[in-house]
C-alpha cells in the first residue's frame, strides 16, 4: 500500500473535523477543491471510502470515523513530542487566543493568568469575550472555553480546577422591605432581576434540592446581560439577582448582599478549555493548558 503523506492525513483530519470542505479547506490554506482532490486521491491509495459527501454536507464513514479517532490521540502525541523539542530553543513565547464566555474568562483572569505571568511571562493571552458557542478554529482561536457538556466531542478537553457555580443574592435592606424566600416558588412574589442570553431569550433559574430539580422563569422590573451589573442591582436594592458565585463574592463579604435559597443551590458545573487534536498543539497554547492542569481547586 502507498502510504498517505502527513500533510494527506492532516487534511483529512481538518475535514473530518469540520464536516466541510470549505472550512476545512479556509484552515489548511488551500482551495476546497484542492482539498477534495486530496481526500480522492487519500482514498485511492487506501482502498476505501473515508468520507460520505453529498451536495450539502461531508461525515466521515465507519471507516472514516475509525482513523480520525486514532489518529487524534496520534497528532496529540506529535504535538507533545514537537513542543518537548522547541523547549530546547529558550523561553517559551507567542500569542494563545482564548474563546469564552464572560463567567469562565473570570475565572481565567482570577486563577489563570497570575500563574501565566510568572512562569510564562513571554506568552501573552488574547482572551475573547462571547457567549455564543463559536467554531474556534474557522474564526481563529486557539482554544475555547465552555461547560463539559456544551464542548464538541471531537475536541480534546482540559477542566478548569474550579467549577462554575451560581447564588441567588439580594441586599439586605431588599430582604428587610419584601422577606426571604423559602423556596423557589416564592420568586414568583418578588422583584427579580433577569438575564438575558447571547441568544436573546431569558436565561432560566435552575434550582436543585435532594434530587428535585426546578426551573424558574423569574419576572421583575429589569433585566440585563451583564454579571457584574446584575450584581450591582442586587446591592442596590432592585430586587433579586441570579449571578455566577465569583461574580458576588466581593459584595457578600462586605455585606452588600446576603445568599437565598441556599438549601436549594444547583451543583457547580465543570468547565474546560477544548481544542482540536488534529493538528500540533502551538507552544503558547501548551504553555496555557500546563498552567491550567497544574491550577489546584480553591478551598
Amino acid at each position: 500500500m502507498n502510504r498517505p503523506s502527513l500533510n494527506d492525513l492532516t487534511a483529512f483530519m481538518a475535514v473530518a473535523t469540520h464536516r466541510s470542505f470549505r472550512r476545512a479547506a479556509d484552515e489548511l490554506g488551500m482551495a476546497p477543491s484542492t482539498l477534495s482532490h486530496t481526500m480522492r486521491g487519500l482514498e485511492d491509495r487506501l482502498g476505501v471510502r473515508l468520507l460520505n459527501r453529498t451536495t450539502r454536507s461531508v461525515s466521515p464513514t465507519e471507516a472514516g470515523f475509525q482513523l480520525f479517532s486514532r489518529l487524534r490521540v496520534t497528532f496529540t502525541s506529535l504535538g507533545e513530542a514537537l513542543d518537548a523539542v522547541s523547549a530546547y530553543r529558550g523561553n517559551v513565547a507567542g500569542t494563545v487566543r482564548i474563546n469564552a464566555p464572560r463567567v469562565a474568562a473570570a475565572v481565567v483572569v482570577r486563577d489563570i493568568l497570575p500563574h501565566m505571568a510568572v512562569r510564562f511571562p513571554d506568552v501573552a493571552v488574547d482572551l475573547v469575550v462571547e457567549g455564543r458557542l463559536v467554531d474556534i478554529v474557522s474564526k481563529g482561536f486557539d482554544a475555547g472555553i465552555r461547560l463539559i457538556e456544551s464542548i464538541p466531542k471531537d475536541m480534546v478537553t482540559v477542566p478548569l480546577a474550579r467549577p462554575i457555580g451560581f447564588v441567588c443574592v439580594a441586599s439586605p435592606a431588599y430582604l428587610d422591605r419584601a422577606g426571604e424566600p423559602l423556596t423557589p416558588y416564592d420568586l414568583q412574589h418578588h422583584r427579580c432581576i433577569g438575564h438575558r442570553m447571547p441568544s436573546g431569550k431569558l436565561y432560566r433559574w435552575e434550582f436543585q434540592r435532594a434530587g428535585q430539580e426546578l426551573r424558574i422563569d423569574p419576572s421583575g422590573p429589569l433585566v440585563l446581560d451583564d454579571e457584574g451589573l446584575m450584581t450591582d442591582a442586587a446591592a442596590q436594592g432592585l430586587g433579586i439577582a441570579y449571578v455566577a458565585s465569583w461574580a458576588a463574592e466581593t459584595a457578600l463579604a462586605e455585606g452588600q448582599l446576603r445568599t437565598v435559597l441556599s438549601t436549594w443551590t444547583h451543583e457547580p458545573e465543570l468547565a474546560a478549555v477544548y481544542y482540536p487534536g488534529h493538528r500540533a498543539v502551538p507552544p503558547a497554547l501548551r504553555a496555557f493548558l500546563d498552567v491550567v492542569r497544574d491550577v489546584k481547586p480553591s478551598k
